[in-house]
């Protein structure tokens, strides 16, 4: 039987959240990494993710029922 092979995980921390994530590469600057919600943070022109997933994370709000 083959033995499973052992995966090394690095964890970062996002410099803008705070965030905690693991990646299984290295990173060549660590201090330049930030999280997806920090980029989208620093970048609000560019967010195209769709209503749906906006709604999920309470970026939209709540449309008035009428």
């Amino acid at each position: 039987m083959r033995r499973k092979r052992e995966r090394v995980t690095y964890d970062y921390e996002c410099t803008l959240t705070g965030q905690t994530y693991t990646r299984t590469e290295k990173a060549q600057n660590p201090k330049e990494l930030i999280s997806v919600k920090g980029w989208y943070e620093m970048n609000p022109d560019k967010d195209d993710r769709p209503a749906v997933i906006k709604k999920k994370l309470g970026l939209l709000k709540e449309e008035s029922q009428g």
